[in-house]
């Protein structure tokens, strides 16, 4: 519908060049026809609205507004030229009507890159709440600002509503990692899902690798450049290894020890309170004091998509973790080394219960690895696991394992998304996901996943 809103709001405009282009009246007729070609704009939206697909939301916002300007900016032209006899110039004509078809198409540019995604049904028997803090590491300087400031790490919770309703220290934890240029709600119909059957969620962003997030000042953290096009110059280009790992260790690290941060805070919040390292909104004190109290730091699992699941696994091998999920992620972490121009890997048992989860050609890759005698990290990881499962979905590709191709099947196509349909692709995950953390981590129920999905 948006296309139709799009194409009627076009020959609007184009309509009222070509009339006036022939006319060629005088200032005041012009304006008072422009004013009254405003208000047909904006009626024609207002009606529309009837129409699926066209509403008030954030993808239509910008044009509404654009509209209500336009018709105020109109209005006072009108009120300043409504003597003027002049006669319009032919130029002005046209440059009005282009300036007006390129503002008109850029307002509607969020109505074609998103959708109206508000997410997927939940199963369990919690309504889901959210709060959110920021955590501020004063063992280590920011490496991506120069102003000595500290390395601030903001948490997201997703949590059962009923907080009065559940035992203390009760419900198991479990901490997501986005991917590169990520940001925390990527997997959001995940946390939901686990929220509902009794989980405590914690998303966190890692700043200059998150697309955006906002500090304790409230200034707005977005993705650092040279880490984009790194990220990508790496990922498109055949390097050898020796010109890799310096990079992606770099990467690793600052988010193993994000996540190892948070853990450790989150842990000694619950046995103490909330110390100088934690800031959020003073109404929020209770709210995020009821939430640590729910929490079992005796029960912790680990997920994460792409590079955020290559940090659960690598985090995964502390002792108090419980189990690790990774979303389609190289397990960077577990290349501990260099020498001679190859890489060195983890070999050592990996004790966690751990869950990898690949897309088709992932999965393809990784067995041609095996037959062709290629050591790739995480067949050695998954060879040396206690208790490894791993599995695939037929038809997938990277992103398919986050809410993107609900939320905006145009980037998620072009960042890599499957011919699988999301919404039962997304839906199997998250099943799967709980499925997983109630075995390990409540110890309840049977594991069945499946080879293939």
């Amino acid at each position: 519908m948006e296309t139709l809103l799009l194409l009627v709001l076009i020959l609007t405009e184009i309509g009222f060049c070509i009339f006036e282009f022939t006319r060629r009246d005088v200032k005041s007729e012009w304006s008072k026809r422009r004013l009254f070609v405003c208000g047909i704009e904006i009626f024609t939206y207002l009606l529309m609205i009837i129409l699926p697909g066209i509403d008030f939301g954030f993808r239509f916002k910008c044009l509404f507004i654009i509209l209500v300007l336009r018709i105020f900016i109109s209005a006072l032209n009108w009120l300043i030229n409504r003597k003027n006899e002049k006669i319009k110039k032919r130029v002005t004509i046209i440059l009005s009507a282009v300036l007006s078809l390129f503002i008109i198409v850029f307002s509607l540019i969020p109505a074609f890159i998103f959708t109206d995604y508000e997410g997927r049904p939940i199963s369990g028997e919690h309504e889901v709440a959210y709060s959110s803090a920021i955590l501020i590491d004063s063992s280590r300087i920011e490496e991506f600002e120069n102003d000595g400031s500290y390395r601030e790490v903001p948490v997201h919770f997703y949590y059962p509503a009923d907080t009065d309703k559940i035992k203390e220290n009760s419900l198991p934890l479990v901490i997501f990692s986005h991917g590169a240029f990520g940001y925390y709600q990527s997997n959001t119909s995940t946390y939901m899902q686990l929220a509902s059957h009794g989980y405590v969620v914690i998303s966190l962003d890692h700043p200059y690798h998150s697309f955006f997030t906002k500090d304790s000042s409230g200034k707005t953290i977005t993705v650092n450049p040279q880490f984009i096009q790194n990220a990508l110059y790496i990922g498109n280009s055949d390097l050898p290894d020796e010109e890799i790992y310096p990079e992606t260790s770099k990467w690793m690290k600052l988010r193993i020890d994000d996540v190892s941060f948070v853990i450790d805070t989150i842990k000694k919040a619950v046995s103490q309170s909330p110390d100088e390292t934690w800031f959020y909104d003073e109404n929020d004190a209770d709210k995020i004091r009821n939430i640590l109290n729910m929490i079992d730091t005796e029960k912790i699992g680990l997920m994460g998509h792409s590079l955020g699941g290559a940090t659960a696994v690598t985090v995964g091998r502390r002792d108090d973790i419980d189990a690790v999920i990774d979303l389609d992620g190289t397990m960077l972490g577990e290349e501990i080394d260099m020498k001679d121009g190859k890489v060195i890997y983890n070999d050592e048992p990996y004790r966690t219960p751990i869950l990898n989860v690949l897309n088709e050609e992932h999965h393809l890759e990784s067995i041609e690895a095996q037959k062709a005698g290629y050591t790739y990290i995480n067949n050695v990881i998954m060879d040396n696991a206690e208790y490894g499962y791993t599995t695939y979905f037929e038809g997938s590709k990277h992103m398919n394992f986050t809410d993107l191709p609900l939320f905006s099947p145009m980037l998620a196509k072009n960042l890599d998304m499957g011919s699988i349909d999301p919404e039962v692709c997304i839906d199997q995950v998250n099943e799967i996901v709980v499925e997983f953390f109630d075995c390990f981590l409540k110890e309840t129920g049977e594991l069945n996943i499946s080879e293939k999905y």
